[in-house]
Protein backbone atom coordinates (compact mmCIF):
# COMPACT_ATOMS: atom_id res chain seq x y z
CA UNK A 1 0.00 0.00 0.00
CA UNK A 2 2.60 2.33 1.04
CA UNK A 3 4.40 1.56 -2.36
CA UNK A 4 1.08 2.23 -4.58
CA UNK A 5 0.86 5.40 -2.67
CA UNK A 6 4.24 6.88 -4.10
CA UNK A 7 3.65 5.31 -7.34
CA UNK A 8 0.71 7.70 -7.53
CA UNK A 9 2.23 10.96 -6.83
CA UNK A 10 6.08 10.39 -8.52
CA UNK A 11 5.18 11.99 -10.88
CA UNK A 12 4.00 14.80 -9.98
CA UNK A 13 7.28 14.84 -7.90
CA UNK A 14 9.75 14.41 -10.57
CA UNK A 15 8.35 17.12 -12.35
CA UNK A 16 9.71 19.49 -9.93
CA UNK A 17 12.13 21.50 -10.59
CA UNK A 18 15.51 20.70 -9.10
CA UNK A 19 18.03 23.18 -8.23
CA UNK A 20 21.62 22.41 -8.16
CA UNK A 21 23.37 24.10 -5.04
CA UNK A 22 26.84 25.46 -6.64
CA UNK A 23 30.09 23.97 -5.14
CA UNK A 24 32.44 25.75 -3.41
CA UNK A 25 35.17 27.50 -4.52
CA UNK A 26 38.76 26.04 -4.41
CA UNK A 27 40.55 26.31 -0.93
CA UNK A 28 43.59 27.44 -2.31
CA UNK A 29 44.71 30.74 -0.23
CA UNK A 30 42.43 29.23 2.81
CA UNK A 31 44.29 30.03 6.39
CA UNK A 32 46.05 27.48 8.16
CA UNK A 33 43.59 28.70 11.32
CA UNK A 34 40.31 27.94 9.10
CA UNK A 35 42.00 24.73 7.99
CA UNK A 36 43.20 23.97 11.57
CA UNK A 37 39.26 25.18 12.65
CA UNK A 38 37.45 22.74 10.32
CA UNK A 39 39.48 19.43 11.83
CA UNK A 40 38.49 20.63 15.22
CA UNK A 41 35.94 18.47 17.09
CA UNK A 42 32.02 20.38 16.70
CA UNK A 43 31.44 21.52 19.89
CA UNK A 44 28.30 22.57 21.18
CA UNK A 45 28.46 26.06 21.44
CA UNK A 46 29.98 24.99 17.00
CA UNK A 47 26.55 23.71 16.40
CA UNK A 48 24.41 26.25 18.30
CA UNK A 49 25.65 28.89 15.94
CA UNK A 50 25.87 27.34 12.53
CA UNK A 51 23.34 27.74 10.50
CA UNK A 52 22.13 25.08 7.82
CA UNK A 53 23.64 27.20 5.08
CA UNK A 54 27.17 27.38 6.98
CA UNK A 55 26.77 23.59 7.42
CA UNK A 56 26.04 23.00 3.94
CA UNK A 57 29.55 25.09 3.05
CA UNK A 58 31.05 23.35 5.47
CA UNK A 59 30.13 19.78 3.63
CA UNK A 60 30.75 21.20 0.25
CA UNK A 61 34.51 22.17 1.53
CA UNK A 62 35.03 18.61 2.91
CA UNK A 63 34.20 17.53 -0.64
CA UNK A 64 36.22 19.68 -2.48
CA UNK A 65 39.58 18.91 -0.41
CA UNK A 66 38.54 15.42 -1.34
CA UNK A 67 38.56 15.65 -4.89
CA UNK A 68 41.45 17.37 -4.54
CA UNK A 69 43.66 15.09 -2.10
CA UNK A 70 44.40 17.69 0.02
CA UNK A 71 42.42 15.82 3.24
CA UNK A 72 42.38 17.90 7.24
CA UNK A 73 45.15 16.62 9.69
CA UNK A 74 43.28 15.39 12.31
CA UNK A 75 44.63 13.79 15.74
CA UNK A 76 42.60 10.84 15.81
CA UNK A 77 42.96 9.95 19.48
CA UNK A 78 42.52 13.23 20.59
CA UNK A 79 38.91 12.84 18.84
CA UNK A 80 38.12 9.71 20.05
CA UNK A 81 38.70 11.71 24.11
CA UNK A 82 36.56 14.93 23.01
CA UNK A 83 33.97 12.73 21.64
CA UNK A 84 33.64 9.78 24.40
CA UNK A 85 31.34 12.15 26.70
CA UNK A 86 29.29 13.56 24.26
CA UNK A 87 28.73 14.58 20.67
CA UNK A 88 27.21 18.08 18.60
CA UNK A 89 27.04 16.70 14.44
CA UNK A 90 26.16 19.44 12.49
CA UNK A 91 24.43 17.76 10.00
CA UNK A 92 22.61 13.76 9.02
CA UNK A 93 23.28 12.19 5.72
CA UNK A 94 21.29 9.77 4.80
CA UNK A 95 23.06 7.81 2.19
CA UNK A 96 23.24 4.08 0.36
CA UNK A 97 24.83 1.52 2.13
CA UNK A 98 27.57 1.10 -1.14
CA UNK A 99 31.28 0.43 0.05
CA UNK A 100 32.31 3.25 -2.52
CA UNK A 101 29.99 5.91 -1.27
CA UNK A 102 31.71 6.36 2.91
CA UNK A 103 30.06 10.14 3.47
CA UNK A 104 32.91 10.33 6.01
CA UNK A 105 35.92 10.25 3.54
CA UNK A 106 33.67 11.66 0.72
CA UNK A 107 33.36 15.03 2.99
CA UNK A 108 36.76 14.58 4.60
CA UNK A 109 34.82 14.52 8.22
CA UNK A 110 35.96 13.92 11.70
CA UNK A 111 34.45 12.07 14.37
CA UNK A 112 31.35 13.30 15.78
CA UNK A 113 30.89 15.61 12.53
CA UNK A 114 27.82 13.97 11.21
CA UNK A 115 24.82 11.20 11.58
CA UNK A 116 25.87 8.59 9.45
CA UNK A 117 22.81 6.58 8.20
CA UNK A 118 23.39 4.01 5.65
CA UNK A 119 20.61 1.74 4.34
CA UNK A 120 21.22 0.22 0.64
CA UNK A 121 19.06 2.33 -2.02
CA UNK A 122 18.82 5.07 0.59
CA UNK A 123 15.64 4.27 1.18
CA UNK A 124 13.58 6.56 3.78
CA UNK A 125 11.73 4.57 6.15
CA UNK A 126 10.16 4.87 9.62
CA UNK A 127 13.76 3.57 11.53
CA UNK A 128 15.57 6.54 9.26
CA UNK A 129 12.63 8.71 10.09
CA UNK A 130 12.87 8.44 13.78
CA UNK A 131 16.40 8.33 13.38
CA UNK A 132 16.22 11.88 12.19
CA UNK A 133 14.31 12.98 14.00
CA UNK A 134 16.22 12.33 17.30
CA UNK A 135 19.38 13.96 15.14
CA UNK A 136 17.48 17.29 14.42
CA UNK A 137 14.97 17.41 17.23
CA UNK A 138 16.92 16.11 20.41
CA UNK A 139 20.90 16.49 19.44
CA UNK A 140 20.28 19.63 17.54
CA UNK A 141 22.06 19.04 14.12
CA UNK A 142 21.26 21.83 11.20
CA UNK A 143 21.24 19.89 8.05
CA UNK A 144 19.68 16.86 6.50
CA UNK A 145 21.02 15.28 3.13
CA UNK A 146 19.73 12.50 1.13
CA UNK A 147 22.84 11.14 -1.07
CA UNK A 148 22.34 8.81 -3.36
CA UNK A 149 24.96 7.73 -6.04
CA UNK A 150 25.48 6.77 -9.82
CA UNK A 151 26.02 2.97 -11.22
CA UNK A 152 23.62 2.66 -7.74
CA UNK A 153 22.97 -1.57 -7.82
CA UNK A 154 19.43 -0.54 -5.33
CA UNK A 155 18.35 1.47 -8.45
CA UNK A 156 19.52 -1.43 -10.87
CA UNK A 157 17.49 -3.51 -8.89
CA UNK A 158 14.36 -1.62 -8.77
CA UNK A 159 14.76 -1.21 -12.96
CA UNK A 160 14.64 -4.91 -13.29
CA UNK A 161 12.08 -6.04 -10.52
CA UNK A 162 14.24 -7.85 -8.78
CA UNK A 163 12.86 -10.57 -6.73
CA UNK A 164 15.15 -12.18 -3.85
CA UNK A 165 14.37 -12.71 0.11
CA UNK A 166 14.28 -9.32 1.85
CA UNK A 167 15.78 -7.29 -0.56
CA UNK A 168 12.67 -7.55 -2.94
CA UNK A 169 10.84 -5.45 -0.65
CA UNK A 170 13.53 -3.04 -0.41
CA UNK A 171 14.13 -2.77 -3.97
CA UNK A 172 10.28 -2.35 -4.27
CA UNK A 173 10.31 0.79 -2.04
CA UNK A 174 12.64 2.45 -4.99
CA UNK A 175 10.52 1.68 -7.53
CA UNK A 176 8.17 5.12 -7.78
CA UNK A 177 11.23 6.50 -8.83
CA UNK A 178 11.75 4.25 -11.65
CA UNK A 179 8.04 4.63 -12.70
CA UNK A 180 8.56 8.28 -12.19
CA UNK A 181 11.97 9.04 -14.84
CA UNK A 182 10.96 10.06 -18.16
CA UNK A 183 13.50 8.09 -20.79
CA UNK A 184 11.73 8.52 -24.19
CA UNK A 185 11.56 5.66 -25.38
CA UNK A 186 15.20 4.02 -23.74
CA UNK A 187 15.05 0.86 -22.06
CA UNK A 188 13.97 1.34 -18.37
CA UNK A 189 16.35 -1.57 -17.63
CA UNK A 190 20.22 -1.89 -15.60
CA UNK A 191 21.28 -1.83 -19.42
CA UNK A 192 20.82 1.83 -19.37
CA UNK A 193 22.66 3.41 -17.27
CA UNK A 194 21.66 7.12 -17.96
CA UNK A 195 18.30 5.55 -16.46
CA UNK A 196 19.66 4.52 -13.56
CA UNK A 197 21.55 7.56 -12.54
CA UNK A 198 18.22 9.08 -13.35
CA UNK A 199 16.51 6.69 -10.77
CA UNK A 200 19.55 7.72 -8.40
CA UNK A 201 18.32 10.74 -7.60
CA UNK A 202 15.01 9.76 -6.35
CA UNK A 203 16.65 11.78 -3.77
CA UNK A 204 14.33 14.24 -4.13
CA UNK A 205 11.19 12.49 -3.69
CA UNK A 206 12.50 11.30 -0.13
CA UNK A 207 13.64 14.78 0.79
CA UNK A 208 10.03 15.35 -0.43
CA UNK A 209 8.73 12.30 1.80
CA UNK A 210 10.69 13.28 5.26
CA UNK A 211 8.08 16.15 5.22
CA UNK A 212 5.03 14.34 4.56
CA UNK A 213 6.01 11.78 7.02
CA UNK A 214 7.51 13.57 9.79
CA UNK A 215 5.71 16.42 11.04
CA UNK A 216 8.99 16.93 13.51
CA UNK A 217 11.14 17.54 11.19
CA UNK A 218 8.45 19.54 8.44
CA UNK A 219 7.98 22.02 11.59
CA UNK A 220 11.57 22.29 12.22
CA UNK A 221 12.04 23.27 8.46
CA UNK A 222 9.37 25.59 7.89
CA UNK A 223 10.78 27.66 10.60
CA UNK A 224 13.85 27.64 8.68
CA UNK A 225 15.67 25.37 11.95
CA UNK A 226 17.10 22.68 9.11
CA UNK A 227 17.19 22.53 5.92
CA UNK A 228 16.57 19.11 3.63
CA UNK A 229 18.55 18.41 0.61
CA UNK A 230 19.36 15.88 -1.95
CA UNK A 231 22.68 15.13 -3.14
CA UNK A 232 24.08 12.31 -5.89
CA UNK A 233 27.67 11.34 -5.69
CA UNK A 234 29.40 10.39 -9.00
CA UNK A 235 31.45 7.36 -8.59
CA UNK A 236 33.39 7.92 -11.04
CA UNK A 237 34.49 11.10 -10.36
CA UNK A 238 34.46 11.66 -6.61
CA UNK A 239 32.23 14.65 -6.75
CA UNK A 240 29.03 15.51 -5.10
CA UNK A 241 25.98 17.65 -6.56
CA UNK A 242 23.34 19.28 -4.22
CA UNK A 243 19.84 19.66 -4.91
CA UNK A 244 16.93 20.99 -3.80
CA UNK A 245 12.89 20.96 -5.61
CA UNK A 246 11.04 23.82 -6.01
CA UNK A 247 7.04 23.34 -5.98
CA UNK A 248 4.94 24.49 -9.09
CA UNK A 249 7.78 24.65 -11.44
CA UNK A 250 7.01 23.42 -15.32
CA UNK A 251 8.30 19.94 -16.00
CA UNK A 252 11.91 20.05 -16.92
CA UNK A 253 14.55 18.03 -17.09
CA UNK A 254 17.12 17.25 -14.32
CA UNK A 255 19.53 20.50 -14.13
CA UNK A 256 22.89 20.38 -15.13
CA UNK A 257 25.49 21.12 -12.18
CA UNK A 258 26.02 24.54 -11.23
CA UNK A 259 29.45 26.18 -11.87
CA UNK A 260 31.15 26.59 -9.03
CA UNK A 261 30.98 29.34 -6.56
CA UNK A 262 33.45 32.33 -6.08
CA UNK A 263 34.80 32.66 -2.97
CA UNK A 264 33.00 35.42 -1.85
CA UNK A 265 29.77 33.77 -2.47
CA UNK A 266 30.40 31.12 -0.32
CA UNK A 267 31.55 33.76 2.07
CA UNK A 268 28.36 35.37 1.93
CA UNK A 269 25.96 32.25 1.76
CA UNK A 270 22.48 33.26 3.21
CA UNK A 271 20.75 31.87 5.49
CA UNK A 272 18.98 28.26 4.33
CA UNK A 273 15.58 28.96 3.64
CA UNK A 274 12.59 27.58 4.87
CA UNK A 275 10.36 24.97 2.71
CA UNK A 276 11.24 24.29 -0.49
CA UNK A 277 12.76 28.12 -1.75
CA UNK A 278 16.11 28.28 -3.17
Amino acid sequence: MFTSRLIGSCRAVLAALIVPVALPASEHGASSAARTSSAAVVSEADQTAMSPAEALIRLQAGNARFLSGKRLERDWPAQVHETAHGQHPFASIASCMDSRTAVEQVFDLGLGDVFSIRLAGNVIDDDVLGSLEYAHKVAGAKLIIVLGHSHCGAMKGAADDVVLGNLTSLVARVKPAVVGVPVDGSPRTSKNMKFVDDVGRHVILAVRLIRERSPVLRQLHDRGAIDIIGGFYDIETGKVEFYRPLPGASPVALAKPAAPATAATVAQAAPAQPAFSH
